[in-house]
């Protein structure tokens, strides 16, 4: 059936079409359809060429940690990368009432795309609501809304596929190893993804019955937190098999703690991507031995699905004509194998 071209921005926004009844039936029965080429096939695409003007209005929470800085240089040099693109980014906040401020002023400029990362998603998810009501459609990256009413496309990573991966991989490491111990160093309890990491790294476990998880501490993604939580596990854990630290910022103090300690009994995963891990990996000189990945890359991605959004284009290499609603990066285990590969994507 040929397409027809949205009406509205209410089409933009939602992903519908409206179609006559005539026009349906038409396109339905007509006997020259099986001689045209798919309308998918003529769907047009979002790709480097320029196209229209479109000014996307960026806003995440401050970049007070080596992740959510990388997530804002990804979301400044994709932006840099198109003629067509003008980048309207806010300084960033912790405070969900000046990040909420900052969302407001953009859909007060009338910005035709919004991207954001809230700081709280549940917090934010109204001023998300805010701006589809008033016709900006909303690419909300990583943290989630509380509803999928309040943005159009969602697009981040998955916490619970990177405790699966790590598990996975140490599981595998340790299957020839009988009664093998593994230790766990999360980020922080109180946030879903903290936990979420954790189910995927216990699921995993649960594939190899030969090793068994002695101890779990909580740190708060911090190079004094990983440390010092690295040491209490340390402390009270005198033989274990492998580590996994959930993220590799305070997986920077973890290795301290490790070192001053002079364990080397162990082998260690970290989890995030960056550089510092992955050039860690590539030297080979220390326990630390993966890390799997929670991509910052999101940022470029969302970038490009904010351009084809406000050009009303789909995704080169899909048939659908609009953006999907929902993107889920995956979590690879970077490896003395592969760190080569992704070295580039690695955080400071």
């Amino acid at each position: 059936m040929a397409r027809t071209p949205a009406t509205s921005r209410r089409a933009l926004l939602f992903g519908t079409a409206a179609v006559s009844a005539g026009a349906l039936l038409t396109a339905c029965t007509s006997n020259e359809t099986k001689d045209q080429e798919p309308a998918a096939d003529n769907a047009p695409v979002a790709d480097d060429k320029p196209g229209k003007q479109v000014t996307i209005g960026f806003a995440g929470p401050q970049a007070d940690h080596g992740w959510l800085n990388a997530i804002n240089d990804n979301a400044k040099s994709r932006a840099k990368k198109y003629s067509d693109v003008t980048l309207e980014i806010t300084e960033g906040s912790n405070d969900t009432a000046q990040q909420i401020g900052q969302i407001q002023t953009l859909i007060n400029k009338k910005v035709d795309v919004l991207v954001i990362l809230p700081a709280d998603g549940k917090a934010l998810t109204q001023v998300g609501l805010q701006a589809m009501r008033a016709g900006i459609p909303v690419i909300n990256l990583d943290r989630v809304f509380a509803s999928p009413q309040a943005y159009r496309c969602w697009i981040g990573g998955d916490n619970y596929g990177m405790g699966l991966n790590a598990g996975h991989y140490i599981g595998e490491q340790l299957k020839g190893k009988k009664n093998a111990k593994v230790v766990e160093l999360a980020g922080l309890d109180n946030l879903e993804l903290t936990q979420q990491r954790t189910k995927g790294f216990d699921d995993a476990l649960k594939n190899y019955p030969n090793i068994k998880k002695v101890a779990r501490q909580a740190a708060d993604f911090t190079v004094e937190s990983g440390q010092a939580k690295m040491a209490q596990l340390l402390q009270a854990q005198s033989n274990f098999d492998a580590l996994w630290n959930h993220d590799d910022d305070q997986g920077v103090g973890a290795l301290r703690a490790i070192d001053q300690a002079g364990r080397d009994d162990f082998l260690m995963v970290g989890g995030a991507g960056a550089k510092s891990a992955m050039d860690a990996i590539k030297a080979g000189n220390s326990v630390l031995k993966a890390t799997v990945l929670y991509p910052p890359t999101m940022a470029a991605s969302a970038i490009d699905l904010a351009r084809a959004l406000g050009q009303s284009k789909g995704v080169s290499g899909l048939a659908e004509f609009e953006i999907p609603s929902s993107l889920t990066l995956y979590s690879a285990v970077v490896t003395k194998d592969n760190v080569d590969q992704y070295l580039p994507t690695g955080f400071i």
